[in-house]
């Protein structure tokens, strides 16, 4: 009898400290809480587990979080980093790719294909880290064995990386003075130097940023014409004018740019602007073009109108936007995104 009651008093002992003891193991995604961690893009699965070190290849940080919602952005891709000899960033859906709302996506991507031979393919492991900022160490989420990487499939992730509801949760520090922060680490062949990047939401300023020239003289002007700079939430700007067209439009209409001077290698801008035409007998603006939401960038540090005003329009002093061979253009700017 003895025996007996040993035996079962051991195997309840056994069952309470297995019970404790999966609580302290990494969770898998077998394991993992459904509102609490992600859901793979395969049936091979991952591991979950907290470090302390850093992610050793790249590390993004996007202050104003929530502004993605505001601003209507679906997506975000932040900057490249190499690693292996190949390039790579972080494809980000603030509100989930399904676009359910319930979840923020998260996948590894790569982001230049067009150098490599045709019906290229490799294999390779990745770990996303996100941050928590109370406890001051990272949630990564490991793949378990390798992904292929193809031209069919160039990017691998977590459909549901985190759901909304445990991200906006204070207590879990994930989410703190709408900051969020993000990194990865990939192993192919060689290991490189991570790249950081800081995203800045701007919120919207209660006002829009609009600057006026008065161009004199336009019958006398070359073949382009430039504002001075200008700064707007940090970021240089200028104005760059065609009075005889450019490229297409030469001969036809005024060519009217805004130059991102800022823009380069090591920063990124997303702004939507406005060109108006103001009537010279003072009358309000005339807007001349749509708003426009561009990036500007080392390979785009341009955008705007080469048919902005028809010269014979413009010309035509019935219109009374030519007066006494001048005439006042405008600018608006809204300065959404800073990526450094």
């Amino acid at each position: 009898m003895k025996v007996l009651v040993g035996m079962v008093l051991g195997w309840c002992l056994s069952k309470i400290v297995g019970s404790q003891l999966q609580k302290l193991l990494p969770k898998t995604k077998a394991s993992a809480g459904r509102n609490s961690f992600p859901t793979d893009d395969d049936d091979e699965g991952f591991t979950v587990e907290t470090r302390d070190v850093s992610p050793a290849h790249f590390l993004t940080k996007i202050e104003s979080f929530s502004l993605f919602s505001e601003y209507g952005i679906r997506k975000y891709e932040s900057k490249e980093f190499e690693v292996g000899d190949y390039k790579w960033r972080l494809i980000i859906y603030p509100y989930g790719k399904e676009k359910d709302d319930s979840h923020v996506s998260v996948y590894l991507a790569m982001a230049e294909t067009s150098s490599l031979p045709i019906d290229w393919e490799f294999n390779a492991n990745f770990t996303i880290f996100l941050y928590n900022q109370i406890s001051d160490n990272y949630l990564c989420f490991r793949v378990n064995g390798v992904r292929r990487f193809n031209e069919t499939k160039s990017n691998w992730g977590f459909s549901k990386f985190i759901s909304t509801e445990s991200l906006k949760n204070k207590s879990n520090g994930y989410l703190v003075d709408d900051n969020f922060v993000l990194g990865a680490e990939v192993f192919c062949n060689h290991k490189r130097q991570r790249v950081i990047e800081n995203v800045t939401l701007l919120r919207r300023a209660t006002y829009p940023y609009t600057r006026a020239w008065k161009i004199v003289g336009f019958s006398k002007l070359e073949d382009v014409w430039e504002s001075e700079e200008f700064t707007i939430r940090d970021v240089n700007w200028k104005v760059m004018l065609y009075p005889n067209g450019y490229s297409s439009s030469k001969g036809r209409d005024l060519s009217v740019f805004l130059v991102c001077v800022s823009a380069g290698a090591r920063k990124r801008i997303m702004a939507d602007f406005r060109m108006r035409l103001k009537n010279g007998l003072n009358l309000s603006p005339i807007n001349m073009s749509e708003k426009s939401s561009r990036w500007f960038t080392s390979a785009n540090k341009c955008w705007g109108f080469c048919d902005f005003i028809s010269l014979d329009t413009l010309l035509d002093l019935r219109n009374y936007f030519l007066v006494n061979d001048c005439f006042t253009i405008e600018v608006e700017i809204s300065v959404q995104i800073v990526v450094v």
